[in-house]
């Protein structure tokens, strides 16, 4: 596992404050748009610092011809369990990734009254149940299937979406379509990739058409990057690995794009992750635990799309750092003015 962490190159050290901003609850989207494409878009020009206010499906009139967009295709599965020991205390699994020690196990965040000792049984309603073997560290349980089937389907039968926390209503049927992107492909995430959410077929071809190039990377978001940071000094929290793989044509393509002048766009701060990854160690796939906060120097991203993130969180460091933090700042402060909708089924961010 790579975990790279930059220092700011002698710049002062960034405090926890300084990724604070007042966000007011009611702004927190609760139910995504019923079309996809109609959410808003504050676009935001580094360059000249202007922000301008626009609506998703508009995109095309941001993007060039020979720009690149880099989206992540990891598909989410429903990481959230219910279970039961058999004394019939409830215990809740979030399941965070499969486990080769043993093999066919998974890690699961647990909580439950009481922790399981190893070898509990923990019942699922109309799935096989799981044993505990042990745990990795604490709070975090290896479990395995009683019987032949795989953890994975199971969780397609008795789990449930792992909707973010400050979405304050259950998960509906629904939730499995509108919290996947329409080009999801490669199963292994806790939680969307929100930024392609807004993205339709209809509006995928109208890029291509325009001569933007589409490529996909991997990259399985888990708890790492939705853990807050706590640390006084922002660089020194550490972030969870999470694994991503980029097939050598693109690579190729990204290389491309910049030899011609063309702009690598990335969408979401996780295809960001992906990118300067590939672009700091060189490796098409791997575990990163790469951490951008104001200080970093992107070599690929020349372009983000991203929702509007909550305060004192690893994705907003990110955003500073390819934006600025006083840009940032200036362009939420503009959002709320404007009441977008903020987090996971909100409104977007253009910034180039």
């Amino acid at each position: 596992m790579r975990h790279v962490i930059f220092d700011c190159d002698g710049s002062p050290h960034m405090k926890l404050s300084e990724l604070d901003y007042d966000l007011p609850p009611e702004l927190i989207a609760q139910q995504p748009l019923e079309r996809r494409d109609e959410a808003r878009m504050e676009v935001l020009d580094r360059a000249r610092g202007t922000i301008e206010h626009s609506r998703f499906y508009k995109l095309g009139r941001y993007l060039r011809a020979g720009d690149v967009l880099v989206l992540n295709d990891t598909r989410v599965f429903p990481a959230r369990v219910i279970a039961h020991k058999e004394s019939g205390a409830k215990v809740e699994l979030l399941f965070v990734a499969p486990s080769d020690n043993p093999p066919g196990a998974w890690i699961a965040m647990i909580r439950a009254h009481r922790q399981c000792a190893p070898g509990a049984r923990l019942l699922l309603d109309g799935a096989p149940a799981l044993r505990v073997v042990g745990y990795q560290r604490p709070g975090r349980v290896i479990v395995v299937p009683e019987g032949a089937q795989p953890v994975i389907k199971t969780l397609w039968k008795a789990g449930l979406l792992a909707l973010p926390h400050y979405i304050k209503r259950a998960v509906t049927a629904a939730d499995a379509e509108n919290y996947q992107t329409v080009y999801a492909a490669h199963t292994g995430a806790i939680a969307a990739p929100t930024a392609g959410l807004h993205f339709t077929p209809q509006l995928l071809r109208q890029l291509e058409e325009q001569g933007v190039r589409t490529v996909y990377v991997t990259l399985h978001i888990g708890p790492g990057t939705f853990a807050p940071v706590r640390s006084h000094e922002v660089e020194a929290h550490t972030m969870e690995g999470e694994w991503y793989t980029m097939a050598p044509a693109v690579a190729e393509t990204i290389a491309h794009a910049r030899r011609i002048g063309a702009r690598v766009v990335a969408v979401g701060t996780s295809s960001v992750r992906a990118l300067e990854s590939y672009a700091v160690t060189g490796d098409l796939e791997g575990l990163t635990g790469l951490f951008i906060y104001p200080g970093f120097r992107f070599k690929l991203v020349e372009g983000m799309i991203t929702n509007f993130h909550m305060p004192r969180t690893t994705v907003l460091a990110m955003v500073m750092a390819f934006a600025g933090r006083e840009l940032t700042l200036a362009a939420y402060r503009d959002a709320i003015r404007h009441r977008y909708r903020f987090l996971s089924y909100g409104d977007a961010m253009l910034i180039l």
